[in-house]
């Protein structure tokens, strides 16, 4: 058989909180009911999910999660970022709920991916959908890249932001000089984005701050103008709080 579908049933503290944060995101609610139990589905395009209620229940224990392949991952969190944007006025990067950025993923063959954190503590892992028969994935390259790389592979994928933070900050306390200067800026963004998930915000405007001391000529400016562009978000959430 062909053209089935698995909708993930996941849980959650309030279907109320989990309504109104997916349809921020552009979700329609397709399901809802009360009783026996309180669940609901909700959909966008064709992601669908579908949620129940426990009560008592603590998003910060939750297991939850389900992986979400695209075409298109840069195209789905512009779109994810621009509703969070409307409803909160800032892109959610600390707390519950939140999202991660697109970055490739060492421990997936280097797709790229990047996560939402639902109000329900559940991890929705959205991946690059993989092209037929790719080829090798290279290595990072240079001491910078190999600890970002591991930084987002324990972040990003694990939820372990306190370990990455210090995988970053032992790369950057030994600078060198052939380090790559765009790399360079995007440890430190990448740096400000952990401490602002670990409500650590004196770090995030002090690896900000050493952003705009690192000299780029016309060509590396030009590389880093998408991490320039999370540094802009994450000066708006430490302005907006």
């Amino acid at each position: 058989m062909a053209n089935e579908v698995t909708v993930p049933l996941l849980p959650c503290a309030s279907i109320d909180d989990i309504l109104a944060f997916y349809g921020a995101l552009g979700f329609s609610t397709t399901y809802r009911q009360r009783k026996p139990y309180p669940c609901a589905g909700v959909q966008r395009e064709d992601l669908n999910l579908q949620f129940f209620e426990i009560s008592g229940f603590d998003p910060e224990q939750s297991y939850g999660s389900c992986i979400v392949l695209t075409p298109d991952i840069a195209e789905l969190h512009r779109a994810f970022a621009a509703g969070m944007r409307a409803a909160y006025g800032k892109v959610l990067v600390s707390g519950t709920p939140r999202m991660t950025r697109p970055r490739a993923r060492r421990n997936a063959d280097g797709l790229g991916g990047f996560s939402v954190i639902d109000p329900g503590g559940n991890w929705i892992r959205v991946f690059q959908k993989p092209a037929p028969a790719p080829g090798p994935v290279p290595a990072p390259a240079g001491r910078l890249a190999k600890a970002l790389a591991n930084a987002v592979v324990l972040a990003d994928s694990k939820g372990d932001a306190g370990q990455a933070a210090r995988i970053l900050d032992s790369a950057l306390a030994r600078p060198r000089d052939d380090d790559d200067p765009v790399t360079h800026v995007e440890v430190l963004v990448y740096r400000a984005e952990l401490a602002m998930t670990l409500d650590d915000r004196e770090t995030a405007r002090r690896m900000l701050a050493r952003v705009e001391r690192i000299a780029l000529n016309p060509d590396e400016t030009t590389r880093a103008a998408p991490t320039f562009e999370i540094a802009a978000d994450l000066a708006t959430a430490l302005l907006i709080g």
